[in-house]
């Protein structure tokens, strides 16, 4: 949401670390028998053979099932066919799109917050990125949070001052007066434009929605913390303190620049949220 950089708009306000290198575990799964027997022939020169013992076969063992396969959907949603046939193309949505919005949330905070133009494909492209380690901000639905990023302390033990976290009081103070349950009815009539746009990113086949609970619940997973963030300054930019906290996604680090009491409403929120979109997607 924030252009850090004076340079470049899309680099993160967190300096990247290294590419992260995926654990890939291969597994080699063998069975070895072990079986003890004597063969026909030995038992044939034996001396005085003993009478053949009565052979009882082994039971058979069924294999272990295999687990089920994932469904490929895990948390679908249902458009009604008289909304989705009234819905405009995805490139024709933005004044529909403006109008439920400025709804949602008041035409004055329309105006101020939201860019509005391409909204459906930077809302889709916005919720792909968040859990990820960088999100453009050129991707982004909502306008730069206003004024300079604010610290306490000098260089060598610099923190993220309580002004930073003022910036964000509007946007959470919008997201305060949604109601989830609009939220959620008025984005299920309007999926197939959601999952329109979530295809063009190049994920045929995979589910726009399940990618939404997916950032959601990572944003939810953001570390909370009772003392200040301690940050470094490196060139023209600000990263933490604690290297830990770099390889972070995006979301989790704009829920740590917001503050802990910000992220805090921002959760409650969310959590109102997901419980609408699980809701919604049991229905049959």
């Amino acid at each position: 949401m924030e252009k850090w950089s004076v340079h470049e708009e899309d680099r993160p306000y967190i300096r990247s670390s290294r590419p992260f290198n995926p654990w890939i575990a291969v597994a080699a799964i063998g069975t070895i028998a072990w079986i003890a027997a004597f063969s026909y022939r030995y038992l044939l020169d034996q001396p005085h053979p003993a009478p053949p013992a009565e052979t009882v076969a082994a039971p058979k063992t069924e294999a272990a099932a295999a687990p089920a396969p994932e469904p490929a959907v895990r948390h679908p949603l249902e458009t009604p066919a008289e909304s989705a046939a009234s819905l405009p193309t995805l490139d024709n949505s933005d004044s529909m799109m403006r109008r439920a919005l400025a709804g949602l949330m008041g035409n004055k905070a329309f105006g101020e917050l939201v860019v509005p133009d391409q909204l459906v494909r930077r809302i889709v492209a916005t919720v792909d990125n968040l859990p990820r380690r960088t999100a453009p901000t050129r991707n982004m639905p909502l306008n730069a949070v206003p004024g300079a990023f604010a610290i306490l302390g000098g260089d060598d033990n610099a923190t993220i001052g309580s002004a930073n976290y003022e910036r964000y009081l509007p946007y959470v103070r919008v997201i305060e007066m949604i109601e989830p349950h609009t939220l959620v009815y008025s984005y299920a009539q309007a999926y197939p434009l959601f999952q329109r746009a979530y295809e063009e990113l190049g994920y045929p086949g995979k589910y726009f929605n399940d990618r939404l609970i997916e950032a959601i619940d990572d944003l939810l997973s953001a570390p909370q913390f009772d003392a200040p963030v301690r940050v470094l300054r490196s060139k023209v930019l600000y990263e933490f303190a604690d290297p830990s906290l770099e390889t972070l996604s995006a979301g989790q680090k704009i829920m740590i620049r917001m503050g802990q009491e910000n992220a805090a409403r921002v959760k409650a929120k969310l959590w109102d949220v997901r419980r609408e979109l699980i809701a919604a997607s049991r229905k049959p």
